[in-house]
């Protein structure tokens, strides 16, 4: 364990000194972290951001007044809210020293720092501050911009120069792959603008409201349901327009071809892939599910294929168990045909846990808990084919 410890503590880009963040003031709730001069927000489910964790106090117990629960719920879910927005303030995209600070202290260290606050703390705060510095103590966060070279490899959006085939198709990345996927053969650029202009003259407050309402949609789906409220509004409805009219496209180009690789490598990057494809396929595949039966919207949609995932002669659910299952598929791919890659994934001790976090996001058509086990599955199988070799 002490191996894993001092090797997640050397990939980490060392701040001066006069940068770093001590530990009292990272556990203070009141701290409010600066870079370049800014404040550094943290979100819960992505898209609820805070600037202190005392910000986030309120928010969680205005978010278990909101139903109907019982003490044990209630409790419960406050707990999980705490944990994941200490984790999220812990564990930033943009700034590593809340981690460095967290990780390069004893348990012990992190107690008495704890218990010398002065401000109110609310049930299981030392907890989960602990259970933090304890997985991170022994992981590493597998994501594009990780200082780490094996975490970044480890990204679906890192690059692979001689693309990877899939599905009989060349892909820049795997996230080329998984974005495009998401779209039917058959839907053209012209159907994506057809259907934001149905998005941009419909009412979702309502709508909103009705997810917002059942706790029995809203919990299980809550990162799904604030990924909807954020891309439904009508300054992000019309960027996605505006961006269609960029890249120089065409109404008539088929959307999963032209993310493929053609004559030209890259015409989107990986980021591009995300912000732009990813998010609007996975807008219109959530509407579709979240709607009524008797919604019109899920004909509009339905006419276009954002009902389900089609792969050839497999059709599958956006959010389903097929689908998922479709990024062990094309990891064993990457990881176990492309010497390369496997050589990178094997080497990761097995002491240390491959992790994916950001920002507390998740993804509906891939929850990170599965993401992870896949991530760490395809790293033994890597291993033992290495060994079997």
């Amino acid at each position: 364990m002490v191996v894993a410890v001092v090797l997640i503590t050397l990939i980490l880009r060392s701040p001066s000194r006069a940068e770093q963040i001590s530990l009292d003031a990272l556990v203070s709730p009141s701290t409010m972290i600066l870079k370049d001069g800014r404040p550094l927000t943290f979100a819960v489910h992505g898209f609820i951001e805070f600037k202190s964790i005392a910000e986030l106090f309120p928010s969680i117990e205005a978010q278990t007044r909101r139903w109907q629960l019982d003490d044990p719920q209630r409790q419960g879910l406050a707990r999980e809210l705490l944990r994941r927005g200490i984790e999220s303030r812990v564990v930033s995209m943009s700034d590593e020293r809340p981690l460095e600070a967290l990780i390069t202290h004893t348990s012990d260290e992190l107690r008495q720092a704890i218990a010398r606050v002065k401000e109110p703390l609310p049930p299981g705060y030392a907890e989960a501050f602990l259970a933090v510095q304890e997985k991170w103590k022994h992981s590493l966060n597998c994501w594009s911009a990780s200082p780490f070279i094996a975490a970044r490899v480890l990204s679906n959006w890192y690059p692979i120069e001689e693309g990877i085939q899939l599905y009989g198709a060349s892909y820049d990345s795997t996230e080329h792959f998984w974005q495009a996927v998401k779209y039917h053969p058959d839907t053209t650029v012209a159907d994506l603008s057809e259907l934001i202009g149905v998005l941009q003259h419909s009412d979702w407050n309502s709508w909103l409201a009705r997810l917002d309402g059942d706790p029995k949609i809203y919990l299980p789906n809550a990162y799904a349901v604030e990924f909807l409220r954020h891309n439904l509004a009508p300054e992000r409805l019309r960027w996605f327009r505006e961006e269609l009219n960029h890249h120089g496209l065409n109404p008539g180009d088929r959307v999963r071809t032209i993310q493929q690789r053609s004559n030209t490598s890259f015409r989107f990057s990986a980021f591009e892939e995300k912000v732009l494809w990813g998010d609007l396929a996975d807008l219109f595949h959530l509407v579709y599910v979240f709607s009524l039966p008797d919604d019109p919207i899920r004909k509009a949609l339905a006419e276009r294929h954002f009902d389900a995932i089609y792969l050839g002669k497999r059709r599958m659910g956006f959010i389903s168990q097929d689908f998922r299952s479709l990024m062990l598929e094309i990891w064993k791919v990457k990881y176990l045909q492309m010497p390369r890659f496997r050589e990178v994934i094997s080497s990761i001790p097995l002491d240390i846990k491959l992790e994916h976090f950001l920002n507390d996001g998740d993804s509906p058509d891939i929850p990170i808990p599965v993401y992870v086990g896949y991530l760490n599955q395809i790293r033994q199988l890597a291993g033992s084919k290495k060994i079997s070799e």
